[in-house]
């Protein structure tokens, strides 16, 4: 393992900046999971795949031109169906048959195993109906395809793999039995130790200036199931609680957390959770993406949550850090990787059977296929340049405050004023980040009048909303790039892209508020709306209730 970081406070952890990556180009690709399903009734849904879904998703990820898709496992709802008394057929390759259209778009499909499909029997077929597991058939520009072989049989061969695409490594683990019948300790639930060393070296050969993204069927931690990733609980590797995976938690996550990976993608929940979950020696975290059902069921949280049950006894402290959680609802997922930047977009639709996007709902099982209709529920991201503040409920937004490029951001002023909590009753934590562009903000028909670099900021919304807390928001400028009639005039200041991408005054684009120009320093005073420009810090400030991109420019007259 690379050198390990201590962490004082989770929100120091990921303040690194690193070397901006090479110039390669602006990508996107989908997240899907979980498309079981049970009797076909509608005829929309055959051999326990939830084709009626995945034709609805499909259609999505075509609109979003993304370049490729990944599915976090459980391709189907049983290996094996008989319909009205026929014989066993197998089901995988319905659900190899359901990517058609994604293909004929030009789109590729990664997909991985969960336990709904975890045989010997399924091992087999995965690299023959899925040869770009390997590297084989359409990879989409895909490249440097390996998978683990710890015991030179090829057992892992298309199950676990990695590839490269631009500027980022994906990693898609697989824990289920292998080809020949076998699995790590005769267990299904724990057969990951002997592919950590490789999952380590390939993350960290992948190079400090690239993104990392991996994958798995089952959870860091959950919400519902209590097997995980590592075992049947977070904190045992059996059921009886006789073994601890601790030592496995802490070289998987610190090897995600040395190497930059800040994001692990999964399914096995059927619902939309993100989490911070910190490793068992408290050095290394990594954010848990659960992902929303794809699927017939909807399974409900536990109460107490696994966490109060399995970590604070075992370990003595809580390990999870709740940042969002959806429940009730069919949902993709859009990640754009642009240079440094990763910026995510969850998209979810009711379910069908009682369940809300607004006021929740109950837990059900679809018996035929929804008519889905999908929203923006929320956007998240984060930089390779950047940092990541965690300011919890009530807290100050003023701990955000970062620099780049000679350019430095801060919050002012700003209060964490969500009530949100999750179904088992514990409350949200915001993940606030930061980023940056090192171009330059143009106003059109003008001469370049950028007087900072452009700042990203993610994380501050609730759910459902593009609205967030009001705050006061700071970002020096330089002063060779002030025109001295403009600062006076308010033509000059803390700017944000509007629908069409034009730099504009960015209070024009808050929820409400009162447009007012200071010439000054910010003061606690002022409402929604005031915007300004301190020349003697020569900084450019305004209070808002949104995030965005921002830069200090000349705005549009």
């Amino acid at each position: 393992m690379s050198k390990r970081f201590q962490l004082s406070t989770l929100a120091l952890a990921l303040g690194m900046t690193v070397a901006m990556p090479s110039a390669l180009a602006a990508f996107s690709f989908g997240v899907m999971s979980d498309t079981q399903w049970k009797a076909n009734l509608d005829g929309e849904n055959p051999e326990t795949v939830a084709v009626g879904i995945i034709n609805q998703i499909n259609k999505k990820f075509i609109e979003h031109d993304v370049g490729f898709v990944i599915q976090v496992g459980d391709l189907v709802d049983k290996e094996t169906d008989s319909p009205n008394g026929l014989p066993l057929n197998r089901t995988m390759d319905t659900r190899a048959a359901a990517a058609q259209a994604l293909y004929d778009a030009g789109i590729c499909f990664f997909p991985l195993r969960g336990n709904h499909e975890g045989s010997a029997t399924a091992a087999v077929e995965m690299p023959t109906l899925f040869p770009q597991t390997t590297g084989g058939g359409m990879t989409c520009g895909a490249k440097n395809f390996s998978s683990p072989d710890p015991y030179a049989n090829g057992n892992l061969t298309g199950l676990t793999y990695t590839f490269d695409y631009e500027n980022a490594r994906f990693v898609l683990i697989d824990q289920f039995t292998r080809k020949d019948n076998t699995s790590y300790l005769n267990s299904s639930n724990y057969n990951l130790v002997d592919q950590l060393g490789w999952i380590d070296t390939v993350l960290e050969s992948k190079g400090e200036n690239r993104h990392g993204f991996t994958f798995s069927h089952k959870n860091l931690m959950g919400a519902n199931h209590t097997d995980g990733l590592f075992g049947a609980s977070p904190a045992y590797f059996d059921s009886a609680k006789t073994q601890s995976n601790a030592d496995a938690q802490n070289d998987y996550i610190g090897s995600l957390f040395d190497n930059g990976v800040r994001y692990h993608f999964s399914g096995h929940d059927h619902n939309h959770l993100r989490s911070i979950v910190v490793s068992p020696d408290r050095n290394a975290f990594a954010q848990n993406i659960i992902t929303s059902s794809n699927s017939y069921k909807f399974y409900v949280p536990k109460i107490p949550s696994l966490d109060e049950e399995y970590n604070l006894p075992a370990f003595g402290f809580l390990r999870e850090t709740p940042i969002v959680q959806e429940l009730y609802t069919v949902g993709y997922y859009i990640v754009n990787v642009d240079g440094p930047k990763v910026t995510v977009t969850h998209y979810a639709s009711d379910n069908g059977c009682g369940g809300s996007l607004e006021d929740g709902g109950v837990d059900c099982d679809l018996t035929v296929t929804p008519d889905l209709s999908f929203e923006k529920r929320e956007t998240f991201g984060y930089s390779l340049n950047g940092q990541e503040y965690l300011v919890p409920q009530g807290e100050s937004y003023t701990s955000v405050e970062d620099t780049f490029a000679g350019t430095t951001a801060k919050i002012l002023a700003g209060i964490n004023g969500s009530t949100e909590k999750l179904y088992d009753g514990r409350p949200t934590t915001k993940s606030v980040n930061t980023g940056w562009t090192p171009g330059k903000a143009t106003v059109p028909k003008k001469n370049d009048n950028s007087a900072s670099a452009i700042l990203t900021l993610w994380g501050m919304a609730d759910l459902g909303t593009e609205q967030t807390d009001t705050f006061a928001l700071s970002i020096s400028y330089d002063p060779k790039k002030a025109i001295p009639t403009h600062l006076g005039k308010g033509l000059f200041g803390l700017a944000t892209r509007d629908a069409d991408g034009n730099w504009v005054n960015a209070v024009d684009m808050n929820f409400g508020g009162n447009k007012k120009f200071v010439v000054g320093k910010w003061k606690p005073s002022y409402g929604l709306g005031t915007y300004g420009v301190d020349p003697s810090t020569k900084t450019a400030w305004a209070v808002i209730n949104y995030n965005s991109d921002f830069a200090v420019t000349r705005f549009v007259d």
